[in-house]
């Protein structure tokens, strides 16, 4: 979950309350995911991937970004089920084109594009006991937020206390290089769609409800969506 707040010099924020590492240690993988990456990830095999994306063109979407504010490594895509690399597919929807659909069974976003068809995203989602269904919108967008760990987390890893004042944007931040915040009836929801540089976790529940797309993917999403644009997240 997500929290607004206020840091000392008044600029916004954002609180996450996400699973935590035990083991004492206190790093982008602990903040996100705890003990539940352990799933095996899928290498990739031949020139081309099982659903007709060609290792070249995944190379080329996944790369590194050294334009951005803080440059972005290229994907380790022997870390990532080829099936979630980005791709246009037929889909059939009555959302206008545009609107953001979340399948968190599945491991999937959905931006609806003209003519019946998405471009697909490959996700990681709420983790059992986390996740939620329902329509929402983009109330805000932030590039390389700042994140401050609430105070539940910071009573049970106490390492944590030293980003009570917030964490800077930067690669090792948990909201990555640009979020989304989601809102229903004016009120922030709690969660977010996020860039996340942990290739292992795309196909997996590890977050505490927010949705995490692959940097390179989070960031063009992020471009093509504007303020107000209608989110519907699926049951799992």
């Amino acid at each position: 979950m997500i929290m607004d707040g206020q840091n000392a010099a008044g600029s916004e924020i954002d609180e996450v309350a996400v699973p935590e590492h035990r083991s004492g240690t206190l790093n982008r993988r602990s903040f996100l995911f705890g003990s539940a990456i352990g799933l095996g990830a899928l290498g990739l095999a031949g020139c081309s991937t099982s659903d007709g994306i060609s290792l070249a063109e995944a190379q080329q979407i996944y790369g590194p970004v050294p334009t951005e504010k803080f440059p972005i490594p290229a994907v380790d895509l022997s870390k990532v089920n080829p099936k979630y690399f980005r791709r246009t597919v037929s889909y059939e929807s009555k959302e206008a084109p545009g609107t953001i659909i979340v399948d968190p069974g599945n491991y999937y976003v959905y931006r609806i594009e003209d003519g019946g068809s998405a471009t697909r995203y490959g996700a990681n989602v709420g983790r059992a006991g986390f996740l939620w269904s329902g329509d929402a919108y983009v109330g805000r967008k932030s590039e390389w937020a700042t994140w401050t760990p609430p105070k539940e987390m910071i009573q049970r890893q106490p390492e944590a206390a030293k980003y009570a004042r917030g964490m800077p944007g930067g690669l090792d931040n948990p909201l990555g290089a640009r979020t989304l915040h989601l809102y229903q009836n004016g009120t922030y929801t709690l969660y977010t769609i996020y860039a996340t540089s942990d290739p292992e976790s795309i196909g997996s529940g590890v977050t505490s409800g927010c949705v995490g797309l692959l940097s390179q993917d989070m960031i063009e999403l992020y471009a093509r969506t504007p303020v107000k644009t209608k989110v519907v997240v699926l049951p799992a």
